[in-house]
């Protein structure tokens, strides 16, 4: 994987001449795409160490690749640049299976900060063992992040495989939103409690028989969850 290039999608050319500059200073080989259609065509048909996506773009939007790639089985991370603040996009964004995302304006030195913790996560996790968790109709397998709900193919992002590696490793304990926050995603990323609800919604939607009441993630009201396999 590290031979792989980074992938920086975005319709101004200037930014993208800029990242692209800054990144090959780092070592990364990069390669571009100037619009959606380049970019959900580029993920589709190449492989990619990590992808630089850019939300607002003519054409197809950078919300629409990453529905779309995640739904072909495209499992690269993906920072999102946004240059809305509302948390309804950072939180539109995680859902659609990004892995972090960077509002603009922002520093250089911020989203290379992004860059390295985004490929520390992924690419630390791709030498673990190849354990497998089933908690009810779910079954992940640790070593290649492949997972079947009632025996279907049930596609999970990166983030989300490492939401459950967290819960099964406590079993039966109180885990707060705020230690999920720390321990999964990390200090440098700056999402929301209500984005750990929405990830934990989706687990139940993958793993339990009646989501509605749910019996493996069980919330803990005023403090977080806990994981009953």
């Amino acid at each position: 994987m590290p031979d792989l290039p980074i992938l920086i999608v975005d319709d101004e050319r200037a930014m993208r001449e800029g990242l692209r500059d800054n990144l090959e200073f780092e070592g990364y080989a990069v390669e571009e795409a100037a619009d959606g259609d380049q970019a959900l065509a580029k993920l589709t048909d190449g492989a990619y160490r990590l992808v630089v996506l850019d939300v607002m773009m003519p054409k197809r939007s950078g919300f629409d690749v990453l529905r779309q790639a995640r739904a072909a089985g495209v499992r690269t991370p993906v920072i999102l640049l946004t240059a809305k603040a509302e948390e309804f996009d950072a939180v539109r964004g995680l859902e659609f299976g990004a892995d972090d995302y960077v509002t603009k304006p922002f520093g250089l030195g911020e989203l290379l900060a992004r860059v390295r913790a985004v490929l520390r996560r992924a690419e630390g996790a791709s030498g673990v063992a190849r354990d497998v968790i089933e908690v009810g109709r779910l079954r992940v397998d640790l070593g290649s992040y492949q997972a079947t709900s009632d025996g279907a193919e049930a596609p999970m992002t990166h983030l989300e495989v490492e939401v459950l590696r967290y819960f099964a490793a406590r079993p039966g304990a109180v885990v707060s939103r705020d230690e999920l926050l720390d321990q999964v995603w990390g200090a440098d990323v700056a999402p929301t409690a209500r984005t750990v609800d929405n990830f934990v919604l989706k687990l139940r939607q993958k793993a339990e028989p009646d989501p509605g009441r749910p019996r493996h993630f069980v919330t803990v009201h005023g403090v977080g969850y806990k994981f009953l396999p």
